[in-house]
């Protein structure tokens, strides 16, 4: 089948050239390599499937992966054949730095956390050119501090990082990785190891190549072999999938050769796929850091390394360069260097071209390094959870109970795929409404790839059957909220607004999403619906995911908002394939009623709490009553987003859909007069259809831009700071539950305790609501204005808020008039630190009183919408 194109006319930057011919190409070498494969759902074989105690960290050296690969800084073919990253040792570890380190989800005191500082500072669409940095403390790295000060620490005291170590303290090296494409299949590589300390220091440095282990899972399949090359220091690989490569490297480094495979000596109760090996995977490791003879003195294998053992003065710098390529090509200083020079040259210009007038140096490097950070987290994801659940032939199978335990009802699920993941390191798997938010900012810098995300997760190895889209893989039948046509109209309109082939193919596929929709989160076909925890974790009194403890069920207030939503994407989406195809006015019809449905169902049922002006989750009891959960909380903002606009001109163009409309609301006005809103002097000629009508709109803003409820200098709180004061309590079947506003970490383990919706700013619903003030705007325009923030006289229009709390968010990564950035929070280090303090990373979360970053420390994903709010700006 045709893949997407972009519609939208682009610069003619080298770059641009580059997305636009042959980009299949220059995509097959990327990022594409995790930082962490280990503690996954994938590689968990266990009975009771306790995935981060199956393959801890300390298995990953020696334990061969079953599904994908991780590296440090490293690279690898979209289908991960072979890999290549860096592997280092200070001479004082007791282990071979190959990965990053981190806590686990039962080690750390809220959830797993990464325990080093790296960055992704740049990248092309193409990974033409792109740039990674680490820090490696010269002294011996705090494993045991790091994992014992955790795991003594309470839910109620901050985490421990490395920067709150003395690892630090006496200097550290600087590993700065710089790749660059001399063409699609020749990746040159700088890695500058540059001696941040006051005293000459040694490390061992070892550029290392692999193949992804495919053949302890399939018997009879013929291994690749990595051999030493014709000229000195250069790896020959033949692999009978993708054919003959070299690495070659400069200088005279030693060649290490062993197996990727599991050293049973050290591992023997690992049964998949382990089978005795002379040369196995930690060989390297253990020829490094202990001396040993391990590897293969033939000088072949499946893996192997340039051993460096490099001595630098204080303050300077030494350089490996490496190249991978068809053919041999000489890993030259010169011939590198001129390659890398011309590639972050045009990286420039293509950046320049998308960065509106007026930004600032500091939003400019915001907006660069959000993107480098989206780009750098495109991963290879790989799971067939048919065979995961029966079994490798010729291997042991797994536990009987695994059949119907996570995941038994996803069989079909076989994914084998480069995604856009939440984080290399704390989330290396794809989730379905994170995607969404990804696309909306890749739509910027690769329209085509954001495109082909959204119809990936509707193929058929991806959607169930039954319509649902896979949630993540600690369980696919999770429920995210339904973003992905949101998203998709959002690609479309920032991709030219002319790639009808690519709607209408998602369009489709999405009309099987809303009807598994209907019929299981509905549950008595009210129009008022459930789904859990929608990605909202720990936001209510209870576990919105649970049974409840009584007999009834939950009636969600941002359920029933994400459907109304949802409707009115789709309706936006079937006007604007019925302006070229009128056998779309008939949906455009459907999703219209059944939004005024919704709307209606989510007054008259009490999720609207009239007396507080406020829209909440309620119980639904057996004997039909009902009680609200009065938390303000961002539950009762999301109705905000289901909001659009009809215009006249839209019913001109589609008589029949006008006709239907006008019936509707003629014979139908208990419905049709809640949800269509015409104000006399507005905007835009035509109607408002809006799941919040004006009266409601300005009772929720009121909260909404309160600095004492809602409004931080950095945002929108994800719960009101009423709550500090007030907390919320409730007995549900003799069980108490408590809200607190709480801005940080979270202090309960609630959806495993590593996320917090009692009080941080998330940036997807921000994103979302500051989208729909705009739209309210277009609509009213002048006729509406509100005190912003509440109580200081100042009337202000929505469109005006809107930019200002966009503001807000954005000011979170920039420079304060003190020369703070926010999201440092008190590291200290970070704040003043020269060479850290441009360093920028985009957490999950931030704290709702000081902005500080929160939760995983590299996430990127959604975060990177701030990349999305900048380059937004342009005309």
């Amino acid at each position: 089948m045709d893949q997407p194109q972009s519609s939208k006319p682009t610069p003619d930057t080298v770059e641009h050239q580059r997305l636009r011919g042959n980009r299949r190409e220059w995509l097959r070498w990327g990022p594409y390599l995790s930082e962490r494969a280990w503690g996954t759902v994938r590689e968990d074989y266990s009975a009771d499937g306790e995935a981060w105690n199956y393959f801890p960290h300390d298995h990953s050296r020696s334990r061969a992966y079953r599904w994908s690969e991780d590296g440090l800084g490293g690279i690898c073919d979209q289908q991960q054949t072979i890999c290549l990253a860096f592997s280092l040792w200070n001479g004082r570890d007791p282990i071979l730095k190959e990965r990053i380190f981190g806590l686990s989800g039962t080690e750390g005191n809220h959830g797993e956390d990464a325990k080093e500082l790296w960055w992704y500072l740049d990248s092309t669409p193409t990974h033409s050119w792109m740039r990674w940095r680490y820090l490696y403390p010269i002294a011996e790295f705090p494993y045991l501090d790091l994992v014992n000060t955790n795991r003594n620490r309470s839910r109620l005291q901050p985490e421990y990082e490395l920067l709150d170590t003395d690892a630090l303290q006496d200097g550290y090296w600087e590993i700065t990785a710089d790749y660059g494409k001399a063409d699609h299949d020749d990746m040159c590589v700088r890695l500058s190891v540059h001696n941040m300390s006051d005293a000459e220091a040694t490390i061992d440095v070892l550029p290392t190549v692999w193949c992804r282990n495919t053949w302890s899972w399939n018997p009879g399949q013929h291994r690749p072999v990595l051999a030493a090359g014709a000229t000195p220091a250069s790896i020959g690989i033949d692999h009978p999938v993708i054919g003959r490569w070299t690495v070659t490297s400069s200088g005279q480094p030693d060649l290490l050769f062993c197996e990727n495979e599991t050293n049973t000596v050290r591992l023997p109760d690992t049964p998949i796929g382990s089978t005795a090996c002379a040369y196995p995977k930690d060989a390297i490791h253990d020829r490094v850091v202990h001396g040993l003879d391990t590897c293969n003195p033939a000088g072949s294998g499946t893996k192997a390394a340039f051993w460096y053992k490099l001595t630098v003065a204080p303050s300077e710098t030494a350089v490996v360069y490496v190249r991978l390529a068809r053919d041999a090509r000489a890993a030259e200083s010169a011939t590198v260097d001129t390659v890398l020079v011309s590639r972050e040259r045009e990286a420039d210009e293509f950046y320049a071209h998308l960065t509106p007038p007026g930004v600032t140096i500091d939003e400019q490097r915001v907006m660069r390094q959000a993107f480098a950070g989206l780009l750098w987290s495109k991963q290879f994801y790989h799971f067939d959870v048919e065979r995961w659940l029966d079994g490798d032939p010729g291997n042991e199978p797994p536990p009987s109970s695994r059949r119907a335990a996570r995941n038994a009802a996803w069989r079909h699920l076989n994914n084998a795929d480069v995604i856009s993941m939440p984080d290399t390191w704390e989330y290396p798997w794809y989730a379905a409404w994170d995607l969404g938010f990804h696309c909306v900012a890749l739509a910027h810098v690769d329209p085509v790839f954001a495109k082909e995300q959204l119809l990936l997760l509707c193929r058929e190895w991806y959607q169930h059957p039954n319509g649902q889209l896979p949630a993540y893989e600690w369980s696919f039948s999770d429920v995210n909220p339904p973003v992905h046509a949101w998203a998709a109209r959002h690609v479309f309109e920032i991709d030219g607004g002319t790639d009808h082939d690519f709607l209408e193919r998602i369009f489709h596929k999405l009309l099987l999403n809303f009807t598994w929709w209907v019929n299981r989160k509905d549950e008595e076909g009210n129009n008022l619906f459930e789904g859990g925890f929608l990605g909202l974790d720990n936001i209510g009194p209870i576990d919105r995911s649970a049974m409840l403890p009584v007999n009834g069920h939950l009636e969600q207030s941002d359920g029933t908002a994400w459907m109304a939503m949802y409707c009115l994407n789709l309706l936006d989406i079937a006007i604007e394939l019925a302006e070229h195809d009128d056998t779309y006015e008939d949906l455009a019809t459907k999703f219209f009623e059944h939004f005024a449905y919704i709307a209606s169902a989510s007054r008259e049922s009490g999720l609207w709490n009239e007396d507080d002006g406020f829209f909440y989750d309620q119980i639904h009891f057996a004997d039909d009553s009902r009680e609200p959960l009065r938390v303000k909380s961002m539950v009762g903002l999301l109705p905000l987003t289901a909001a659009t606009m009809l215009r006249d001109s839209t019913l001109a163009a589609l008589p029949d859909f006008a006709a239907r409309f006008r019936w509707f609301l003629t014979n139908k006005p208990q419905y049709g007069n809640d949800i269509t809103h015409t104000t006399p002097g507005a905007a835009q000629p035509g109607q408002l259809l809006a799941m919040v009508d004006p009266e409601r709109l300005e009772r929720i803003l009121r909260r909404l831009f309160a600095a004492d409820e809602f409004l931080s200098d950095f945002g929108i709180r994800a719960l009101s700071a009423e709550h500090r004061e007030h907390p919320f309590t409730i007995d549900i079947g003799g069980h108490l539950s408590r809200v607190d506003y709480e801005p940080g970490e979270s202090t309960s383990s609630l959806f495993g305790g590593n996320s917090n919706w009692r009080g941080p700013i998330w940036f997807p619903v921000n994103f979302v609501i500051i989208e729909s003030l705009r739209r309210y705007d277009d609509f009213l325009g002048e006729t509406f204005e509100i005190e912003f923030p509440t109580g200081s006289g100042n009337l202000t229009r929505l469109g005006d808020i809107a930019d200002q709390l966009e503001a807000r968010l954005v000011s979170i990564f920039l420079d304060d008039s003190f020369g703070r950035r926010p999201v440092f929070g008190t590291a200290e280090r970070l704040q003043s630190d020269p060479a850290l303090h441009d360093l920028i990373p985009f957490h999950e979360y931030f704290h709702g009183d000081t902005g500080a970053g929160l939760g995983a420390g590299h996430q990127t994903g959604w975060t990177a919408l701030v990349a999305a709010m900048i380059a937004g700006r342009r005309p």
